[in-house]
């Protein structure tokens, strides 16, 4: 047996839900996996420099965890993966490949694991539920986790949200954005976010989009970050004014994030913004518009001579589904 897995890009924080709120968006990685004689790892274009190819490949390792979970053994695999999420940039990556991994191993031996299984070791995994969340389940996720057991609430994304990213063409590590937060914060500061994250869940389920501006603005992360990504802090602050319902940092960055009405006339206006305000600090970005993803991880089975590849190259070709 062969599968094929799809696993989506994931935003996370949004603002001021940090470690709690997470939104999947429509960017993908996919992977095949299956069970081998001898394991081989194939990535697949030139977006994953310096990814392991044996076994100690994160792919390879938390497949292991399922089996171990399910009390079976296949310590040789086959894995190829594709992926068009960008690394250490604050889009999910690492939380798409534990994902991805966690379903398409459990799929391998008839899926033993439920999905809550999947996601405690995913959140265990990434050490916070929003991304893994994401992309597990797909839309907006609102989550907690105390150290012992995560739990989640899904949100259907208002249809009229639209989503484009500037992404720097630089890397920033999860430990390095995490590194400059302070240990402890004040009560004001926390009294702040824990305001305006509540407000932001209710207005996305509510479709308030009118209160989305003011609600994304973050007091715990955010302006400690800032130095770590110029030119951050100005779009925070005017975003808006160019036709942002919001803006963020991705993640631990450094994407930056913003929410936008999809009727609006203003795109190009955004989108200028935002490379201008970036190249005045030299830096170079990718602007992607996307849409919050509905749906989830999902696996199918596919034929033992299916290359994922030759697929990868019909599905840019606009011929792959």
């Amino acid at each position: 047996m062969k599968v094929r897995v799809r696993v989506p890009a994931s935003t996370a924080n949004l603002g001021p839900g940090f470690d709690s709120l997470g939104m999947a968006l429509n960017l993908y990685a996919w992977i095949d996996m299956s069970l081998a004689e001898r394991t081989s790892v194939r990535l697949i274009g030139e977006g994953m420099p310096g990814v392991p190819t044996d076994k100690s490949n994160l792919i390879y390792k938390v497949a292991q965890m399922v089996f171990d979970k399910a009390g079976v053994s296949h310590p040789e695999l086959e894995i190829a993966m594709y992926s068009d999420i960008p690394l250490t940039r604050g889009l999910g990556s690492s939380a798409a490949a534990i994902v991805g991994a966690l379903a398409g191993a459990n799929a391998l031996i008839g899926s033993p694991l439920s999905d809550d299984e999947l996601f405690q070791i995913a959140t265990e995994l990434e050490g916070h539920p929003d991304n893994v969340g994401a992309s597990l389940f797909g839309g907006l996720v609102v989550a907690f986790w105390d150290g012992e057991r995560a739990e989640h609430i899904r949100v259907e994304p208002h249809e009229q949200l639209e989503v484009l990213v500037a992404i720097p063409h630089f890397q920033l590590s999860t430990e390095k954005a995490r590194g400059v937060l302070p240990r402890q914060t004040t009560l004001e500061k926390a009294v702040y976010n824990v305001g305006h994250s509540s407000v932001l869940v209710a207005a996305l389920c509510t479709g308030r989009l009118d209160m989305i501006p003011r609600a994304m603005k973050d007091a715990l992360h955010q302006p400690y970050r800032a130095s770590l990504v110029p030119g951050l802090a100005d779009i925070l602050e005017n975003a808006a004014e160019h036709g942002a319902i919001g803006a963020a940092l991705s993640g631990a960055g450094p994407t930056i994030f913003t929410l936008v009405d999809r009727t609006s006339p203003r795109k190009g206006e955004l989108e200028g913004y935002l490379k201008e305000t970036l190249g005045r600090e030299g830096i170079e970005c990718t602007a992607l518009w996307l849409s919050p993803e509905p749906s989830g991880v999902t696996v199918r089975a596919v034929q033992p001579e299916e290359d994922l590849a030759d697929w990868v190259k019909s599905l840019r070709s606009g011929v792959g589904a």
